[in-house]
């Protein structure tokens, strides 16, 4: 009997984790909300979706590639705060990862800046893991998917 319950409480569990929903943000102003009350926030980012600048230059052939990563910390600067004409949201993370251009390790810096027009600029860089040194920087720009739109940065409240 006690099997059973035991059981039958590990599906009520496994149901309700599966089950649960999260819900995405479709705007800045909805962004800030969920932040500003102690939400927990993911970000998927879809970069064939974006816009890439490499080496200050438009790259056509965007790579099907997609990261994500959690706004565990992040600031909010008002309109010309630090002389910034549009609001904005910045997050950043840094991960060491095996390199996947060839052999060792980089750490994987990623800066997202969410703006209140919806725009959103990602920074992507591969760090060597002894030098510091900087292997690769690509700058992404894109909109906050909406759900009418086709853009790539999907957010969601966990």
């Amino acid at each position: 009997m006690k099997k059973k319950l035991i059981t039958i409480l590990l599906i009520f569990v496994y149901a309700f984790v599966w089950a649960k929903d999260n819900t995405q943000i479709k705007s800045f102003e909805e962004l800030m909300d969920y932040v500003k009350s102690g939400n927990e926030v993911s970000v998927v980012l879809h970069y064939a979706k974006c816009e890439l600048i490499s080496d200050n230059e438009i790259v056509d052939d965007v790579p099907d590639a997609i990261g994500g990563m959690t706004l565990d910390v992040w600031e909010y600067f008002a309109p010309m705060v630090i002389y910034n004409e549009k609001a904005f949201l910045v997050s950043s993370t840094s991960k060491l990862i095996q390199y996947p251009k060839g052999d060792g390790y980089v750490y994987n810096y990623v800066k997202i800046r969410f703006y209140d027009d919806n725009s959103v600029k990602i920074t992507a860089e591969y760090l060597d893991a002894e030098t510091y040194k900087v292997l690769m920087t690509e700058n992404f720009f894109g909109k906050i998917a909406d759900g009418k739109n086709d853009e790539g940065i999907f957010i969601y409240a966990d």
